[in-house]
């Protein structure tokens, strides 16, 4: 006789670090992940805001992350990528230290975020996964920007 376990719902996450720690985003909220190129500033951003690229015709706004969270900024280097991810009508990059891989988390392995994890505050994010011997801290895009730095950043495009 054959039991029928239940699927249980996964989350697939693309896997990208910061500093030592590793964190996940939707992929679904990935539109894809590039190699650093070069960044034009834009003067009178905030300063997690390193600037624009020209990403196959659409100027697209860049956020530092290590920045954005106040954690303290390293050099760039070549595992250094930019996940571009989607914010409503808005795309976004995202500097991070390497992206590494993707991955299925089941929905049961996502606690709630203590306040603060890695020193990025609870805030932006989503939930903490245990998986095996990892620590996975998943971000909540929707916090990552707030709505007055998404019209901020909406202007960058025009």
């Amino acid at each position: 006789m054959i039991e029928h376990k239940e699927l249980e719902a996964e989350v697939k996450v693309i896997v990208f670090r910061l500093r030592d720690e590793e964190y996940g985003v939707e992929v679904s909220q990935v539109n894809s992940i590039e190699k650093l190129e070069h960044i034009t500033r834009v003067p009178r951003t905030p300063k997690f805001v390193k600037g624009v690229i020209n990403l196959r015709g659409v100027v697209t706004p860049i956020i530092d992350l290590r920045s954005r969270f106040g954690l303290e900024e390293g050099d760039y280097t070549e595992s250094t990528r930019i996940i571009i991810v989607a914010f409503g009508e808005l795309e976004v990059g995202l500097i991070v230290d390497a992206a590494n891989d993707v991955i299925d988390i089941p929905q049961s392995a996502i606690e709630p975020p203590p306040e603060v994890v890695g020193g990025v505050k609870a805030t932006y994010l989503r939930g903490v996964a245990k998986l095996d011997k990892r620590l996975l801290i998943l971000l909540n895009l929707d916090k990552v920007l707030n709505t007055d730095e998404m019209k901020q950043l909406d202007v960058l495009e025009v």
